[in-house]
C-alpha cells in the first residue's frame, strides 16, 4: 500500500500515466471518435488543417486526424502484445532458473544467453519479407519471443539474492512449499524490476513497429503512425511544405513515448531509496536554494542564528 502511495505521489509517473490514458481512451474509442474513415478520399488534396478537417488532408484527401485516431491502437496493442508476452517469458525463466539453481540453473541461463545474441529487428525485417501478410501481431510476437532474455537475466540476478534473505529462509523453515516460496515471498519483492522490464519491451516494440511502418516493411493498409510517416515521406511531404502530414504523427511517437520513459524514471524513483528520496523531497529542496542531482543524497544543515 505504501508503494503504491508513492508510486502515486511521482510526478513523473502521474504524468507518464496521464498520457497513457489519453492515448488509450484514442485507442479503444477510435472508431467512434474519428470524424472520418481514414480510408475515405476527398476533393480537399493535400489541404491544411480547417475547420472541416483539423488536422488537414494528404494527397488523396483523406483526413489526417482520422489517420492518428484510428492509428493509435495499432501502435498499443504491438506494444502491449509484445511487453505482456516478453514479461510472462521473461518471468518465468529468471525467477525459475535463479530459485532452482544447479543444472536448471545453468541450463535456462544457457538458453538466456543464446536468445539474447539474437539481433530482433532484422530478424523480424527477415520474417516479414518472407510473409507479405505479417502485420502489427506478427511483429509483437517476434519480439515477445526475442526479447525477454534480458529481463530474464536481471531477474535471475535478483531471485539468487532474495533467496536466501531471512524472511524467505524463515518460510522455508516453516514448511511452506516451493511454488508459495515464489509466489508470496520472492515475486512481490520484484514487481518493480518487472514493471521496469515491461516498460522497456514496450517501448522498444513501439518504436520498431512504427519503423517498420515507416520503411513499408509491413502492410501499409494497416493503419498507425509510421504508416502515416511512410505516405508522408513517399509523396514527399516535407519538400511540398505540408508540415501537417507527418508533424502530428511524429508528436504522437514522441509523446508516447516520453509517457513511457516518465513511467520507467518513476519506478526506478521508487526502487532506488536514494533516487526516491531526492524525488520526493525535490520541491522543499529547491525553496531552500538546494538543486537536487541524482547520484547524491544531500545533507543540511540547519545554521542557528
Amino acid at each position: 500500500m505504501r508503494n503504491q502511495l508513492l508510486f502515486l505521489r511521482n510526478g513523473k509517473v502521474v504524468t507518464g500515466l496521464a498520457i497513457l490514458g489519453f492515448f488509450t481512451l484514442l485507442a479503444v474509442l477510435g472508431p467512434w471518435l474519428s470524424p472520418y474513415d481514414p480510408n475515405q478520399v476527398s476533393d480537399a488534396l493535400l489541404s491544411p488543417p480547417s475547420a472541416t478537417h483539423w488536422l488537414g488532408t494528404d494527397h488523396t484527401g483523406r483526413d489526417i486526424l482520422s489517420q492518428i485516431i484510428v492509428g493509435a491502437r495499432g501502435v498499443l496493442v504491438v506494444g502491449l502484445v509484445a511487453g505482456v508476452s516478453a514479461t510472462v517469458v521473461g518471468v518465468l525463466v529468471g525467477v525459475t532458473a535463479g530459485f532452482v539453481g544447479g543444472v536448471g540453473d545453468e541450463s535456462l541461463s544457457a538458453l538466456s544467453n543464446m536468445f539474447l545474441v539474437i539481433p530482433q529487428l532484422p530478424l523480424i525485417i527477415l520474417i516479414a519479407a518472407q510473409l507479405p501478410s505479417a502485420g502489427g501481431l506478427t511483429v509483437a510476437l517476434v519480439i515477445g519471443a526475442t526479447g525477454w532474455a534480458w529481463g530474464a537475466r536481471v531477474l535471475r540476478a535478483q531471485t539468487l539474492s532474495l533467496r536466501k534473505r531471512d524472511f524467505v529462509e524463515a518460510a522455508r523453515a516453516n514448511g511452506e512449499r516451493t511454488w508459495r516460496l515464489v509466489l508470496a515471498e520472492v515475486l512481490p519483492n520484484l514487481t518493480a524490476v518487472i514493471a521496469s522490464g515491461f516498460v522497456g519491451t514496450v517501448t522498444f516494440a513501439v518504436l520498431s513497429q512504427v519503423t517498420l511502418s515507416f520503411i513499408g516493411i509491413t502492410p501499409v493498409s494497416e493503419w498507425n503512425w509510421g504508416t502515416i510517416l511512410f505516405w508522408a515521406q513517399n509523396n514527399l511531404a516535407l519538400q511540398r511544405g505540408a508540415w501537417w502530414w507527418f508533424v502530428p504523427a511524429g508528436a504522437c511517437i514522441a509523446l508516447l513515448g516520453m509517457a513511457l520513459t516518465l513511467v520507467n524514471f518513476g519506478i526506478d524513483e521508487i526502487v532506488n531509496p536514494r533516487l526516491r528520496s531526492t524525488g520526493l523531497h525535490a520541491r522543499s529542496l529547491r525553496r531552500r536554494g538546494i538543486r537536487p542531482r541524482v547520484g547524491f543524497t544531500p545533507v543540511v544543515r540547519e545554521v542557528r542564528s
